[in-house]
């Protein structure tokens, strides 16, 4: 790419970046659960009914790992928010990329003008 196309490229990032909603790191996953209880349906031996689903949201932040169960009528939002976190991550290290790669783009460019091409 050019000097220009990656220029507008980090700027096309930016902007995409500022238009990200809410956000939460992690994964959500579904659970289900065998209780305790003996004669319960989880326990049936021919067609056993577990208990769920429940959604688990497990995440690490600044090096502490957290796992907390998400309310049926959350599940959507977190999603969005787990989503919304992920695409942050994408772009930061695209941005990052293209940084390096117009700072290369750049040092080229000035060895071409010094050198008098």
């Amino acid at each position: 790419m050019t000097l220009r196309q990656i220029q507008h490229r980090i700027e096309a990032v930016k902007k995409q970046l500022a238009e990200l909603g809410p956000m939460h790191p992690g994964s959500l996953s579904e659970q289900y659960n065998v209780c305790g209880n003996p004669g319960c349906r989880c326990k049936d031996p021919r067609d056993p009914q577990r208990h769920g689903p429940y959604y688990q949201l497990s995440y690490t932040w600044r090096g502490k790992s957290s796992t907390r169960f998400v309310r049926q009528e959350g599940v959507a939002k977190m999603r969005e928010k787990v989503s919304n976190y992920k695409r942050f991550r994408e772009l930061v290290n695209e941005w990052v990329d293209l940084s390096l790669e117009l700072e290369q783009a750049e040092r080229a460019q000035a060895k071409k003008d010094a050198d008098g091409n």
